[in-house]
C-alpha cells in the first residue's frame, strides 16, 4: 500500500509524463485512484523514501530490490518433476527479487509427502533448497497416514499439523500462493 505522498508523487509523474488511462479522471479526487490501477498495470512504482511529488523517482521491477515478498508453494504430488519445478521457481524468484527480499516456503501434503523423505529422488536438491532458505514442511496429518516418522524425514525439514491449513494462514497472512 502506497503512502498518501506516494499516491500523490506516483499520480504527478504519470501526468507529467503524459499517461493516457482507459477513462480520464474528472477531478483530482480521482486521479491517486487512476495511477494506482496504472502503478499496478504498467509495474511501476515511486520510491516511498525521499518521495518528492515535485521530483518523482521512478523504480521499475527490475531495479526495485528493497521490497519483501512472502510466498508458499504447495507441492502434493510424489513426482520428481513435480518437485524439481516447485525447487526451480523457489531459486528463480530468489534469483530475481533477491534472496533477501523473499521468504519461501514448500509444503508438502498427500502423496507429495514422500518426497521430503530421508530417502528421497530429489535429496540433493532439498539440500540446496534448505542452504537458500527455503522452508520445507511437511503435513503430519499426511505423514500419519504415509506411516512416516520425523525420524524418516529430511533433516532440516519443519513440521506442521496439518499443511492446507498452513497454506490457508499462509494466504491470509498476505502470503503470495503457487503451485506449479
Amino acid at each position: 500500500m502506497l503512502t498518501p505522498t506516494a499516491k500523490n508523487a506516483l499520480a504527478a509523474l504519470l501526468t507529467s509524463a503524459a499517461v493516457c488511462f482507459a477513462s480520464q479522471p474528472t477531478n483530482a479526487q480521482e486521479l491517486p485512484h487512476q495511477a494506482l490501477n496504472a502503478e499496478h498495470y504498467n509495474r511501476v512504482a515511486i520510491q516511498e523514501s525521499n518521495a518528492d511529488p515535485a521530483h518523482p523517482q521512478v523504480v521499475t521491477p527490475e531495479t526495485q530490490k528493497d521490497e519483501h515478498y512472502k510466498l508458499v508453494i504447495q507441492v502434493s504430488d510424489a513426482d520428481p518433476a513435480k518437485w524439481n519445478l516447485a525447487l526451480n521457481n523457489a531459486s528463480n524468484i530468489q534469483h530475481e527479487l533477491g534472496k533477501a527480499n523473499v521468504e519461501i516456503e514448500i509444503v508438502a501434503y498427500g502423496p507429495g509427502i514422500g518426497m521430503l523423505g530421508a530417502d528421497s529422488k530429489v535429496a540433493d536438491r532439498l539440500a540446496q533448497a534448505l542452504d537458500s532458505n527455503i522452508g520445507l514442511i511437511a503435513c503430519e496429518n499426511s505423514m500419519r497416514k504415509a506411516k512416516l516418522a520425523k525420524e524418516n524425514m529430511y533433516g532440516g525439514v519443519s513440521f506442521v499439523r496439518a499443511g492446507v491449513v498452513h497454506i490457508m494462514k499462509r494466504e491470509r497472512e498476505d502470503w503470495a500462493y503457487l503451485r506449479p
